[in-house]
């Protein structure tokens, strides 16, 4: 929040908000910004669009160039808006250390800007951040398992990135996320594993579960559709996260189930599309294979049940628990430390083709209850007004 000195007025209790999302991740900020708007706020999303998947933003943060001199060029940009198009709004929520490709450096004195010229900042706690990757790792973490432990032991993804806990792990980019998460005044969380370990350095008054937006109301019911006789699983992937997302493991299992019942099922696999064409092609999907080390569904599996596909993704009663969804419960839960029932889980939907269609259905029913951007963007704002 702003000096005392220099904070702007409250606004009237009923009045539309300003609204500044800094940062995004796979269209979540894009997606929430729209919801906001029909709730009549002016909203600004400044992001460089998820990299690859060039989502909409209003203020461009992409890094144009490789190497120094692109990092140079940004933060000449960035700078040259922190006392115009990036200052005066009511609320601010930051993607954590994430909001810009930038070096902790040059992100701090950012923030430190954002949080004096605007009146309220927030966490949108949408991804990887150090406090994440410190949490899994911890041999007390509240979590079961992650992308980066499995079973109390450093998983494959682990042990192969070193120098990606490193990085995160850095005292530099360490020391920004626990001071971000210090000077704002709460977090939103996107999943609920997010949720269980911002609750690790914040007390509860200061975390409000947010769940992933959805524009169902733009998403079309595709349903369960199957082509020339078989069911379509797809795998879309990005490249440089296989092992990170468990897309490795998905793969093999999913062609073990081809193989088993080439008569049944095909395989489709797509890397690194744009967030358009992506969509395009989950459209023409069946079963749509997502994550593995995940408790919650995120943005791909959360679309795809949107479309009324089946999917396998996280979905532990945990999760199921901590929403409070006791009756429908449509996502086939990836085991990340069993191959072989992995494989039975993927088989034993293809083979029962009947009940796709119902679980289906229940899959956008779920969606339309749980993730839909009005409800998500309901809990975002009242989580920030009651801050106010």
């Amino acid at each position: 929040m702003a000096d005392s000195s220099q904070r702007m007025p409250e606004p009237p209790a009923d009045a539309p908000l300003k609204i500044l999302l800094l940062g995004d991740a796979s269209n979540f900020h894009n997606c929430l910004a729209g919801g906001l708007r029909r709730m009549g706020h002016d909203v600004t999303v400044a992001s460089d669009g998820t990299r690859w998947m060039d989502t909409h933003r209003d203020i461009d943060f992409a890094r144009r160039l490789p190497g120094k001199a692109g990092g140079l060029l940004l933060w000449l940009k960035i700078k040259g808006m922190l006392n115009s198009r990036l200052a005066g709004y009511d609320v601010v929520s930051v993607n954590s250390t994430s909001f810009a490709w930038l070096r902790p450096g040059r992100l701090r004195t950012i923030f430190d800007h954002i949080l004096a010229r605007n009146r309220h900042v927030f966490v949108s706690a949408l991804g990887t951040d150090s406090l994440y990757v410190r949490t899994c790792m911890a041999g007390d973490t509240p979590l079961k398992y992650s992308e980066w432990r499995v079973g109390g032991r450093p998983s494959a993804y682990a042990q192969a990135s070193q120098s990606a806990a490193d990085a995160w792990l850095s005292p530099a980019l360490s020391d920004l996320c626990d001071y971000i998460f210090a000077k704002t005044e709460g977090a939103v969380t996107a999943l609920y594993e997010y949720d269980k370990v911002c609750r690790t350095v914040l007390p509860d008054s200061k975390v409000a579960y947010g769940g992933i937006p959805v524009d169902t109301s733009s998403v079309a019911f595709s349903g369960i559709n199957g082509h020339d006789g078989k069911l379509r699983l797809f795998l879309g992937r990005h490249a440089a996260r296989t092992l990170e997302k468990g897309t490795d493991k998905l793969c093999v299992a999913a062609q073990r189930v081809v193989a088993a019942h080439p008569d049944l099922c095909q395989l489709e696999i797509v890397e690194n599309l744009p967030y358009d064409a992506y969509l395009q092609r989950l459209r023409n999907a069946d079963i749509v294979l997502d994550q593995l080390y995940s408790y919650t569904p995120a943005t791909n599996a959360l679309l795809a049940m949107a479309m009324g596909k089946v999917v396998v993704s996280g979905g532990e009663p945990e999760y199921y628990d901590f929403i409070g969804e006791q009756d429908n419960r449509p996502i086939i839960n990836a085991v990340p430390d069993d191959d072989d029932a992995l494989f039975r889980s993927i088989e034993h939907a293809v083979v029962n083709r009947s009940a796709l269609v119902d679980r289906g259905i229940r899959s956008r029913e779920f969606v339309v209850k749980h993730n839909d951007v009005a409800v998500v963007a309901k809990r975002f704002l009242d989580f920030w007004k009651s801050k106010f």
